[in-house]
C-alpha cells in the first residue's frame, strides 16, 4: 500500500515532525493533550511540509516546461506575484510581490511559470535578497534572455512582531543581468510598474 504524501513529504516524516511540535508545545509550558492542542502537531507538521515544499522541486524543471521560441524582442513584465516564505533567521513568515521583467532573445517562458518559480525558492527557508537573486539567475540561466530584472518588496514578521517590533517596515531588494544593467533599462521596468499601480 503506498504511503501517504504531504507536499512531498512521506507520512512517516511528518509523522516525526509532528513530535518535535508536540515536544515543543511540553518545553514551552503547554500540554499538548488538551483539546485545542491535540491536533496541533500534526496540522503544524503538514504546514511546514506545504511551506518548505520547494526543497522538493526543481526550479529548472519549472522554466524548461514552457520555453517557447519567440521573434519579439521588447520587454515582458509580470507585476506583483504574491509570495509567503518563512524566514531562515526565526522560522517565522515574511511576505510581499515579487515583479519580473525580461528581455526576449529568441524565446519566452509561459506566464505561470514565472510564478510558479516564485513559488519555488519562497516556499524554502529563506532570506529576502537569496530569493530575489535565485529567480534571476534561474531566469537568466534557462531563458537566455537579453536580461532579466526582479523587485521583490516584503514584510518581515521578525521585524514586526519581534525584536525591533517595527510594524510598518517594509524592505525591497532587486536583481537584473544583461541589458537591464543600463540605468535607462531599470528605468523603464520601474516606469512600467508604477503605470500599472496607478490605473
Amino acid at each position: 500500500m503506498d504511503k501517504k504524501i504531504y507536499d512531498g513529504l512521506d507520512i512517516d516524516t511528518v509523522e516525526k515532525i509532528a513530535e518535535h511540535y508536540k515536544a515543543i508545545l511540553k518545553l514551552i509550558g503547554e500540554d499538548p493533550e488538551r483539546d485545542g492542542l491535540k491536533k496541533t502537531p500534526m496540522r503544524a507538521a503538514k504546514a511546514l511540509a506545504f511551506l518548505t515544499s520547494g526543497y522538493r522541486k526543481s526550479a529548472v524543471d519549472v522554466a524548461n516546461a514552457a520555453i517557447f521560441e519567440y521573434a519579439g524582442s521588447r520587454m515582458v513584465v509580470v507585476r506583483d506575484i504574491e509570495f509567503y516564505s518563512l524566514c531562515e533567521h526565526h522560522i517565522l513568515p515574511f511576505f510581499g510581490t515579487v515583479s519580473i521583467g525580461y528581455v526576449p532573445d529568441g524565446s519566452m517562458i509561459g506566464l505561470s511559470k514565472l510564478a510558479r518559480i516564485v513559488d519555488v525558492f519562497a516556499r524554502r527557508l529563506q532570506v529576502q535578497e537569496r530569493l530575489t537573486k535565485e529567480v534571476c539567475d534561474i531566469l537568466t540561466s534557462e531563458l537566455h534572455a537579453a536580461g532579466v530584472i526582479v523587485y521583490c518588496e516584503a514584510a518581515h514578521m521578525c521585524m514586526r512582531m519581534r525584536g525591533v517590533e517595527k510594524e510598518l517596515s517594509e524592505t525591497e531588494t532587486i536583481e537584473y543581468s544583461g541589458v537591464f544593467e543600463d540605468v535607462a533599462m531599470r528605468q523603464e521596468f520601474f516606469n512600467l510598474l508604477s503605470r500599472g499601480k496607478n490605473k
